[in-house]
């Protein structure tokens, strides 16, 4: 039986906390598992059940055990996850334009020196790709995303470079993230968004969720320089259509 299939292994994170775990791996079906059960509780969540945070391979539950009780939890959770194994309906896509020229993509040069493709080569690889977002973390808006080519997974860094600017497009690991603030890092920077996934002035702060799927769409700097101007007025310049799973 694959990490898919199994049931969940439940894990007590403190006394306040259940982890329920679908699997080891970066994989679609797994976090198809913690979608749907994510899903599930929101759409009908348990009193005393304050806030679900999805991860690559696991949900953890956060719950006040002076309200719910860990056996009424865990009973709810296993008919749930034995009744639910995929989201339902539509996925979200975002197409996030994506400027890699300079000064933007400041790494391209090394990918293309460790992968062995040319620099067009790389924009083309990542930029013909489709993305997962698996989760947020690390940071505010911080998406991890899935799907990478081959060709591009490149390890992190030995030690951090400094500091990225905001919006930064990175890879590394096996992985491609969007970077929303400016931190030091041991990814790759190979391009940038003007299209700001962390946004705390909105009402709606995060507004790619996990299960989306993101394309990027390049642009040259004149036009991120454009479309930066217009987010920053309060645009979203991201485009969203709904595809079947």
């Amino acid at each position: 039986m694959s990490d898919a299939e199994h049931e969940p292994r439940l894990l007590d994170s403190g006394e306040a906390a259940l982890v329920v775990e679908f699997g080891s791996t970066v994989d679609p079906d797994i976090s198809d598992r913690v979608l749907a059960l994510d899903d599930a509780l929101g759409a009908d969540p348990p009193e005393g059940l304050r806030e679900r945070v999805p991860t690559y391979r696991s949900l953890m539950l956060h719950y006040d055990p002076l309200v719910l009780d860990r056996e009424t939890l865990v009973a709810r959770v296993r008919t749930l996850a034995a009744q639910t194994s995929a989201r339902a309906g539509t996925a979200t896509l975002w197409t996030l334009p994506c400027c890699y020229d300079a000064p933007h993509g400041e790494d391209i040069g090394q990918v293309a020196e460790r992968t062995g493709l040319s620099p067009d080569a790389v924009v083309a690889t990542h930029a013909g790709a489709t993305y997962r977002v698996y989760m947020y973390g690390f940071a505010p808006g911080f998406a991890y995303l899935g799907g990478l080519p081959k060709t591009l997974a490149v390890p992190r860094r030995a030690s951090p470079r400094p500091p990225h600017p905001r919006n930064a497009v990175v890879i590394g690991g096996g992985l491609a993230a969007v970077a929303t603030v400016p931190m030091p890092t041991g990814w790759y920077v190979i391009g940038a968004t003007p299209a700001r996934l962390y946004a705390p002035e909105r009402d709606e702060s995060f507004f790619v969720g996990a299960g989306d799927l993101i394309r990027f769409e390049p642009v040259d700097a004149a036009t991120f320089a454009a479309l930066d101007a217009r987010e920053a007025a309060g645009e979203r310049v991201a485009r969203r259509e709904e595809v079947r799973r």
